[in-house]
């Protein structure tokens, strides 16, 4: 019952997974810590969210790279990176507190379905414009299980669904999914689709296979 609870991916940590920040944090670590939550939160409300996978941040003595994931790296970095370099001035300006080197890294999601984190801010997506959820779920774990390498997936969404007065949770499953195996690889992504009658939670889970390394 307890593995129920825990994050997939800190569930896995320094086994198949590592942390989304990482680097030299030992002098005033909750500064910087901070910093981490203010970059986040400036870079989620700037960038739309079907653009943005997930935030990596390197601290190094006097420097800082950020490595964005996106599935359209255009919309990012801009006609000739100009984007790019108006988040970094806006970075530096309101959240930085100390002046150290900033360099902004975009990387290209391949393909946004084998992502649990893009598929669930879909997901999110089609629930706020009315569409059926149970056609969103199946819609879903059909275009998920149809991809490469992907050998099980499950898709799950909670509260008041069609605006019932009850709130419920519904899923539905494919293939395997072995989420007490500490070797398997699991993308694991969490969204809110904000209704007029509340919010609806949204969780995807893909399992990739058994990963060794």
């Amino acid at each position: 019952m307890c593995a129920k609870k825990v994050h997939p991916k800190i569930f896995r940590i320094k086994g198949i997974e590592n942390w989304d920040s990482k680097g030299f944090y030992e002098k005033n670590f909750s500064q910087y810590l901070e910093e981490d939550f203010k970059i986040r939160e400036f870079l989620e409300n700037k960038i739309d969210r079907l653009a943005l996978e997930k935030i990596e941040i390197e601290r190094s003595p006097g420097k800082i790279n950020l490595i964005i994931h996106t599935p359209r790296p255009g919309l990012i970095i801009g006609r000739g990176g100009e984007e790019v370099e108006r988040l970094k001035e806006e970075i530096e300006k309101k959240i930085l507190k100390e002046k150290r080197e900033l360099k902004i890294e975009i990387r290209e999601v391949k393909n946004p379905w084998t992502s649990a984190t893009l598929v669930a801010k879909w997901m999110a997506s089609q629930i706020e414009k009315r569409v059926p959820y149970r056609r969103v779920l199946k819609q879903a774990l059909n275009r998920i299980t149809l991809q490469k390498g992907v050998e099980g997936a499950r898709v799950q969404v909670a509260g008041r669904l069609d605006g019932v007065e009850i709130a419920r949770k519904e899923w539905i499953q494919k293939g395997r999914l072995p989420r007490q195996t500490l070797r398997a690889e699991i993308d694991y992504g969490q969204a809110n689709a904000y209704c007029t009658y509340g919010v609806v939670g949204v969780k995807v889970w893909i399992y990739k296979g058994e990963k060794f390394d």
